[in-house]
């Protein structure tokens, strides 16, 4: 893959332009994307922790992975996290309510939106994990197809304010990526081939959405 012309920026202009957008006096709903390897779940992670629980949620959509079961049923289970195997409709109808939420005539826990989380240990979705409450003013989502332009992946863009894509040095992203794949079991042999394998034609499909993000942004 060829490197990406990206903006650089230090995390912590990135975390200060975050809490920008928590201070606006409505609702913004912030994605990151990027290739796999790229950093998008750390640099969320980092964003909701830096604002705290008042300020920010995070909403990702890995939750959204098609069941084990789901994907051998469908022969897609050795190319899982290909935008096949995603319920992208799910994801879009829950960003939708979570757009409309900020309107919500409801109070108490029947405000609360949950979102699904994805358990890496178990490799499977777990529903209703992640509560939503109307009053937190930025939500932060990501994952790897917030800008394809096929299926329902667009109806989830249209209720994103901003998609920021992360693009490291290639080098970089292919190293972190056999490494999150060693933490979870896999040889190293096995982390190669899965990381030259499916995870490098999702990466190819993923870069090729970098020109409909807002930014692309190189942390240093």
């Amino acid at each position: 893959m060829t490197e990406l012309h990206a903006e650089e920026l230090r995390l912590e202009d990135l975390l200060s332009q975050a809490r920008d957008l928590a201070s606006t006096g409505r609702r913004h709903v912030l994605g990151f994307t990027g290739a796999p390897g790229a950093g998008k779940s750390t640099v969320a992670e980092q964003v909701v922790e830096a604002l705290g629980p008042e300020l920010a949620v995070l909403v990702p959509m890995d939750g959204f992975h098609l069941a084990n079961e789901v994907l051998l049923a469908l022969g897609r289970r050795d190319r899982k996290g290909a935008h096949d195997t995603f319920d992208a409709a799910g994801y879009a109808a829950l960003m939708q309510r979570i757009r409309a939420q900020e309107t919500t005539t409801l109070t108490g826990d029947d405000a609360i939106v949950y979102a699904p989380r994805f358990a890496r240990e178990l490799e499977e979705p777990i529903g209703s994990s992640l509560p939503i409450r109307p009053e937190t003013p930025l939500i932060v989502t990501e994952g790897n197809y917030l800008l394809l332009e096929t299926g329902s992946w667009p109806a989830a863009r249209a209720v994103i304010d901003q998609v920021w894509f992360l693009a490291p040095h290639e080098k970089v992203r292919h190293e972190r990526l056999v490494r999150r794949h060693e933490a979870y079991g896999k040889s190293h042999d096995e982390a190669e081939l899965w990381a030259l394998g499916s995870d490098q034609r999702n990466a190819e499909l993923i870069e090729s959405t970098a020109g409909r993000a807002d930014r692309v942004l190189r942390l240093l």
